[in-house]
């Protein structure tokens, strides 16, 4: 047969097109120029705004540090949990017991310690409390742990009633010990203090102390997921067995996801009681701020953001957090808003965003699963692509 005569051979498929080196530095010269202009804005933006839009802007950040701990152990070691309102009124009471001065509390339980080792100590007593949890959330997963998280709820609920000498009971509760370093408040004005030209007040320094918390919480979380044990949490979610068999101890792997979990609830505890300015138990499970509406909330943050996205996580506590807030400071603004929530159609800020949410979570469940951080790495990518060309 001459090799006129040779049947044609099949030719290869044409490779995937690869991401080259200069696509990755330009990506992570994208993410760099992006972190420095928002980190600018947030440091510039209480010299610019209203004391009432840092409040929302600030707890944002005590959701964002909630939802940062619960999408590592959810995102990323597969373990759904309720509970993490449980931990934060654990690292909300050890901070108040710890910091609060024995003379002016009196009848309650106060140490009088240093506020920042009183952090600290609130941070690991809920580490702590997590790893005494830990046999069960080591061994059980999916619905089984939710259940089991579920009742700390209810635990923490009769533990704060049950312990007045520590939260302060329901009724009354008991005032957040103010936070100072070296003399200097962080949510008094005093003393006195200009940056710029402008005057720190208590919004202005807690807005700086608590972007402080929140830029640890995320760089920590994000050198988490980028290591060893962040790749032992995605092996134990991914297959069990695998992990097993890779030598990936299972339990102690889920275990430690926990207590990580756990902690990062504390800090947000903590902050959370700084922004009320008060320690208080909750009424009943269904409402308060360790309530179990608050880990249905956190739930959504991490969905909407992405599960598995630290970044999503703190977008989408800005959403489920910041909007009903911000709804409640444009409402006497703008026209449109006032007539509809002021209508007899029963609609509220809270009632707006409870649907505006809750429409998002189907939506990206059904068209975008990986939620907006899907979104922003879609977009990203095509950004980049087009710079290289």
């Amino acid at each position: 047969m001459s090799d006129t005569q040779k049947p044609d051979r099949p030719t290869a498929p044409a490779a995937a097109p690869t991401a080259t080196p200069a696509t990755g530095r330009t990506r992570a010269l994208v993410r760099v120029v992006l972190g420095l202009a928002l980190l600018l804005v947030l440091l510039a933006f209480p010299l610019y705004v209203d004391a009432t839009w840092l409040r929302v802007g600030e707890f944002v950040m005590v959701s964002a540090v909630a939802a940062i701990g619960l999408t590592m152990l959810t995102g990323h070691c597969g373990q759904l949990s309720l509970g993490t309102p449980f931990f934060m009124l654990v690292g909300a009471t050890t901070y108040a017991t710890l910091a609060s001065d024995p003379v002016a509390e009196s009848g309650l339980v106060a140490l009088g310690w240093p506020p920042l080792l009183a952090l600290l100590g609130a941070i690991v007593v809920s580490g702590l409390a997590g790893l005494a949890f830990a046999p069960v959330a080591g061994r059980v997963g999916g619905i089984y742990l939710s259940v089991a998280t579920l009742a700390l709820v209810y635990l923490g609920l009769y533990l704060g009633q049950r312990f007045s000498e520590l939260t302060g009971g329901a009724a009354t509760g008991r005032p957040s010990p103010a936070f100072d370093v070296l003399g200097f408040s962080f949510t008094t004005a005093e003393p006195e203090f200009l940056l710029l030209g402008v005057p720190l007040q208590a919004p202005e320094r807690t807005w700086y102390l608590f972007l402080v918390f929140t830029a640890i919480a995320f760089v920590l979380a994000t050198g988490a997921v980028r290591s060893r044990p962040g790749r032992a949490w995605r092996a134990v979610r991914d297959n069990p067995a695998s992990a097993t068999a890779m030598g990936v101890d299972v339990a102690r792997t889920r275990a430690g996801a926990f207590v990580v979990s756990s902690a990062y609830a504390g800090l947000a505890g903590v902050m959370t009681i700084q922004w009320f300015g008060l320690l208080k138990a909750d009424e009943n499970e269904f409402d308060g701020s360790w309530s179990i509406t608050v880990a249905i909330g956190l739930l959504a943050m991490i969905i909407i953001g992405g599960l598995g996205s630290i970044t999503g996580a703190v977008v989408g506590a800005a959403f489920v957090s910041g909007f009903p807030l911000a709804l409640n400071v444009l409402v006497p603004q703008v026209g449109f808003l006032q007539d509809l929530t002021t209508g007899d159609g029963g609609f509220t800020p809270v009632v707006l965003t409870a649907y505006a949410y809750g429409a998002l979570i189907v939506l990206l469940v059904i068209f975008e699963p990986g939620g907006l951080a899907a979104i922003a790495r879609r977009l990203t990518h095509r950004f980049t692509r087009a710079t290289t060309r």
